[in-house]
């Protein structure tokens, strides 16, 4: 299924980005009159005609609606560090949305070696991910927040860390919660987080966990922990 995505909607009329209109009209090559299904990223999916065919500025009337039936019991909140190759983080992101992911905070740690994102580019990713998997909540992406100031954020869940520190008393992700707990990730950078950050997160209620016997790239780290969060909820 070709899944759109608007959420400027006043009645019964959905009124399409430049970038949604163009994809639509111009590249998919739909007119006037075709039906269509999108959603508003808040959990509802919508049916629709093409009522509207300016190819900057797409409107659509709704003619039914329905609510994600396949809404996780969950939700899944990942910190992770930004990369100094930014297609790595890209491809993480893109992975993590499929998977299921509800919010993404880029986390700036003491051996972080790229503090900035291109969050318009990382939003497009997210976005284009929901649709290719056909979700119908779009991950939250926040603002990069540093390490000592999302440890002491309030979260009401299970908070965890993965490191691959051997002086760490770790236990295996998949242990570290139960299904239908709400979770915080927090992944770090190359290098991984120092021991003072996995002692002071620790004291902040974290546990820290490992993803199996293998060390792990940082994006690869973040989509193992989406799974084995996934794989315990199906």
């Amino acid at each position: 299924m070709q899944l759109f995505y608007a959420n400027d909607i006043s009645g019964t009329i959905a009124a399409f980005s430049l970038e949604e209109s163009g994809h639509c009209l111009r590249v998919l090559r739909m007119r006037k009159g075709d039906s269509l299904v999108f959603t508003n990223g808040n959990g509802s999916f919508f049916e629709g005609i093409i009522t509207g065919d300016d190819p900057s500025a797409m409107t659509v009337t709704i003619t039914g609606v329905r609510e994600d039936e396949g809404k996780r019991h969950y939700s899944l909140h990942m910190a992770i560090s930004p990369l100094k190759n930014e297609d790595r983080l890209e491809w993480f992101i893109e992975k993590a949305v499929e998977i299921g992911i509800d919010e993404i905070t880029p986390l700036i740690c003491s051996r972080t070696e790229k503090k900035r994102i291109r969050k318009e580019r990382l939003a497009s990713i997210i976005l284009s991910a929901m649709k290719q998997s056909v979700k119908a909540y779009l991950p939250v992406l926040n603002e990069p927040v540093l390490f000592s100031e999302m440890i002491q954020g309030g979260f009401d869940g299970r908070k965890l860390i993965a490191t691959c520190d051997p002086e760490v008393q770790r236990v295996a992700i998949s242990n570290a919660f139960a299904p239908a707990e709400n979770i915080l990730i927090l992944a770090g950078p190359e290098g991984d987080f120092t021991l003072e950050e996995v002692r002071i997160a620790m004291s902040e209620g974290f546990v820290p966990v490992h993803l199996g016997r293998s060390r792990l790239r940082t994006e690869t780290a973040g989509v193992a922990a989406c799974c084995s969060v996934y794989l315990a909820n199906i």
